[in-house]
């Protein structure tokens, strides 16, 4: 019953976020492919990754890794930062450009979060808190999250 659950809950996530990407995509000057939307928010929420950790995640080559990071620094949705201590070693940041385009608040999740807080008690909340912060651990140890994302 749980896994039927878990999994009906991670599909209803999983569409409503499809269906707010594919709403944007093609709608505005500029407009990003599904992969360049992907990997623009692969960016973002990775922090602050390099060239190779993005590469790395993504499990591309890293002349692949770098053709799609030059396309959307064309389209103005990503910049590098050469790192002050090495300068060989190059950062990605998504710009402002992405955070108006995508606006990073999602009303869906935040409508969830709302309706969790009026029907479940305190209690619930911590404990509901508490087993996604130890399934987020468990099941995706290699994956972290910038702090700012988290």
């Amino acid at each position: 019953m749980l896994d039927q659950e878990f999994e009906r809950l991670y599909l209803r996530l999983r569409a409503t976020y499809y269906r707010r990407m594919v709403s944007r995509i093609g709608t505005r000057e500029g407009s990003l492919s599904a992969t360049e939307s992907f990997c623009v928010e692969i960016i973002y929420l990775l922090g602050t990754p390099t060239v190779s950790k993005f590469a790395q995640f993504l499990n591309i080559s890293l002349p692949n890794a770098t053709y799609k990071i030059n396309r959307l620094i064309d389209k103005g949705y990503v910049e590098k930062e050469i790192s002050s201590e090495d300068h060989r070693e190059i950062y990605l940041t998504v710009t402002p450009k992405f955070s108006n385009y995508y606006g990073l608040k999602n009303i869906d999740i935040a409508k969830m979060m709302k309706n969790i807080h009026e029907k479940f008690s305190k209690q619930e909340i911590e404990q509901l808190e508490s087993m996604v912060k130890k399934i987020c651990k468990e099941c995706f140890p290699d994956f972290e999250l910038s702090s700012s994302r988290n």
